[in-house]
């Protein structure tokens, strides 16, 4: 079997920048004449190696160099194909009335259990029950979540079409599956899950209704003992965790930072598994302690030095020449971050050597999920005399995140150097109340509000809120729109994570929430420049 799976690899080699690769015509050069049908499977399992990707009409083509294109829209709801193979499961797992009586009564108890569990900060034991409740309840809106993540990147051009990804602590699934159909058809993904709990089960089900060009592997070992050296060891495409020109495209740590005893150490050993243009996307819930740890964790690792650029395969000089002395000089260019932990996006660093040391909870929201089927069904079927029920109990469609995406090329999503002769800064905060500043800052939430949580309009009871930072900052600070208006309504335009220009700002500080508000008003001046 292996001389005839060699013969597929060198005919489909030759023949790979000449004609596309089809099944039919290269049986006919393999020993022994095997079935078109034996000599397809072995050209899905050599696609990663081979950089193929199967085309609707069962021939094989060279993966395309463009980039994967941002999406264009919100998410608006879970696949159905995702929500039939998540309902069979649940049947196949706990009968046709699944969401009732006493197996609907368990899934219900095991969601309750484990959220509670999870506000306490307590660890979440993975058996087929919680699996299933968790899929149940959080896999819609991770789906989601990681898609506006990835268009950080591919707005950048920066999500290629042949992705080697790492997906640590995968869970049920939601980043996978969100993953996959954020990328094109024609798009190759060389996919490995590390998840050693039941979750795996309930991972490997959805990963089915996936494309022939998604190819998947899960291991079933903690974080903390997987070996890289195993990817491609099953006779995939060939990597070396060791050698920092080699490496995955992405690493996905979705949602799972809070239950690893030393999640630095797990970062770090990730990082040091990138390709030198590839992305750590980390990413945790919207609530203050997950979210606050993972700015937390994003501010240890940033700078360390994990490979010179010569190592990485830049020029020497750029490493102990000229970089050397740019970086004693004050200089923060993408040269000279080369090798270190570069925070990409979506907070920002606009001031050369400066770093935030505020509070750091940050997290954008996006348009809530139909309700799902499964979602549904389950809260609906809740006993009447149920006193911990309230209606929309089970039900999760919102779509909150934090997020935080580290490079060692040196790239930064917006790379500005800011000068004092131009903007305050935030770091000398104090010094410019209660006077007009000029200032330059990122965006970094939707609107805080009460009147805008609870569905009002500006005029409501509350202004608009936004926290906004340059990277410089140890305080909170946030722009507090007064009096709207067509020079300052770019603000409330502007996307998460967007830097904007303010001119005329009026810099004061709030004793109450011990945070500066920056004050937009009529004559206050706002640009969105990038």
């Amino acid at each position: 079997m292996s001389d005839q799976r060699e013969s597929v690899r060198s005919n489909a080699k030759y023949l790979q920048n000449v004609r596309p690769i089809d099944p039919d015509e290269i049986c006919e050069y393999v020993e022994g004449n095997p079935h078109p049908a034996v000599v397809r499977q072995h050209l899905r399992e050599l696609a990663p190696e081979l950089e193929l990707v199967e085309r609707d009409d069962g021939t094989f083509v060279p993966v395309e160099d463009d980039p994967v294109a941002p999406n264009r829209g919100p998410v608006e709801r879970f696949p159905a194909a995702y929500e039939q193979r998540l309902e069979d499961l649940l049947v196949e797992r706990y009968g046709v009335d699944w969401h009732e009586d006493a197996t609907g009564e368990l899934l219900r108890s095991t969601i309750r259990r484990f959220k509670r569990r999870y506000l306490e900060r307590r660890p979440v034991e993975y058996d087929d029950d919680v699996a299933a409740g968790y899929a149940i309840y959080h896999l819609p809106g991770y789906y989601a979540a990681v898609q506006y993540a990835l268009d950080d990147l591919a707005e950048r051009g920066l999500l290629g079409r042949s992705l080697r990804v790492l997906d640590i602590g995968a869970g049920v699934g939601g980043p996978a599956l969100g993953l996959c159909d954020y990328l094109p058809d024609d798009a190759l993904l060389d996919y490995h899950a590390v998840e050693p709990s039941a979750a795996a089960d309930v991972l490997e089900e959805l990963l089915e209704e996936t494309g022939p060009n998604v190819h998947p592997t899960i291991h079933p070992t903690t974080v903390e003992a997987f070996d890289p050296a195993e990817v491609g060891s099953d006779g995939g495409a060939a990597f070396d965790p060791t050698a920092p020109d080699d490496g995955f495209d992405l690493v996905l740590a979705c949602n799972v930072l809070s239950e690893l005893e030393d999640p630095a150490a797990v970062l770090r050993s990730a990082l040091e598994t990138l390709a030198p243009d590839g992305t750590l996307l980390a990413m945790a819930p919207a609530d203050k302690n997950t979210s606050v740890r993972l700015r937390e964790l994003e501010r240890e690792l940033e700078d360390e030095r994990l490979w010179t650029p010569a190592e990485m395969g830049f020029d020497e000089t750029d490493s102990d020449g000229e970089v050397e002395g740019a970086e004693a000089a004050g200089a923060d260019d993408a040269a000279a971050r080369r090798g270190r932990v570069t925070v990409y996006g979506p907070t920002v660093r606009l001031w050369p050597g400066e770093r935030p040391t505020d509070r750091g909870w940050t997290f954008d929201v996006r348009p809530d999920l139909a309700v799902p089927s499964f979602q549904r069904k389950l809260d609906e079927a809740t006993p009447a005399d149920d006193a911990e029920h309230a209606p929309g109990e089970f039900v999760n469609v919102d779509v909150q995140f934090s997020t935080s995406l580290l490079r060692l090329d040196g790239k930064r999503r917006i790379d500005l150097a800011l000068e004092t002769s131009d903007w305050a800064k935030m770091a000398e905060m104090d010094r410019h109340v209660p006077n007009r500043i000029d200032l330059a800052a990122a965006k970094l939430s939707r609107s805080l509000s009460d009147a805008d949580r609870d569905g009002g309009d500006h005029g409501g009871r509350s202004n608009p809120l936004f926290k906004i930072s340059d990277g410089s900052e140890s305080i909170d600070h946030y722009a507090v729109v007064t009096s709207e208006s067509s020079l300052n309504r770019p603000l409330l335009e502007a996307d998460y994570g967007e830097v904007c220009s303010f001119e005329r700002i009026l810099s004061l500080w709030n004793d109450d929430e011990e945070a500066y508000n920056l004050v937009v008003d009529e004559e206050t001046i706002v640009d969105r420049i990038g």
